[in-house]
C-alpha cells in the first residue's frame, strides 16, 4: 500500500524511474480502487443507462489520471526509455502488449540518463 501512495504524492511528477514493485504494486491497488467503484455505482444506482460503469468510477478516474500517466512514464525511465513510448498503447493489441511486456522487465541496471537506480537507493537506505 505504501507504493499505492507514493505514487499518488507524486502527483504531477513524471520525471524519475519507477521499480517493477512500485509499478504493479500501484496498479494492483488501481484496479481493485476503480472495481469498488463500479460495485458502489451499482449497489447506489449511479450507473449511467444500462452499462455498470457510473459517476463514482468517472471521477476515480479522472482523479487518478495523472499519477496513473506518471508511474508509467516513470516505469519507461527505469528501462531508459522515453515516456513518449507510452504512445505505443494506441496500436491495437500490439502497442499494449508491448508495453505490457516492457512494464515485465527489469530495469537497467546502474544510473541512466532519467536519474539513479531506485532498486539500489532503497537497498541503501
Amino acid at each position: 500500500m505504501d507504493y499505492y501512495f507514493k505514487v499518488l504524492r507524486r502527483y504531477f511528477d513524471y520525471s524519475g524511474r519507477a521499480r517493477r514493485a512500485e509499478f504493479w504494486v500501484f496498479w494492483s491497488f488501481d484496479l481493485f480502487f476503480a472495481f469498488c467503484c463500479i460495485a458502489l455505482d451499482n449497489w447506489l444506482n449511479l450507473t449511467f443507462g444500462r452499462g455498470p460503469y457510473g459517476m463514482l468510477l468517472l471521477l476515480y478516474l479522472l482523479a487518478t489520471l495523472s499519477p496513473r500517466i506518471g508511474v508509467r512514464v516513470r516505469r519507461l525511465h527505469d528501462l531508459g526509455l522515453s515516456g513518449w513510448f507510452l504512445l505505443l498503447g494506441f496500436i491495437p493489441v500490439l502497442g499494449a502488449t508491448t508495453l505490457l511486456v516492457l512494464y515485465l522487465l527489469e530495469g537497467t541496471a546502474g544510473n541512466n540518463r532519467h536519474g539513479p537506480n531506485p532498486k539500489e537507493i532503497q537497498l541503501s537506505t
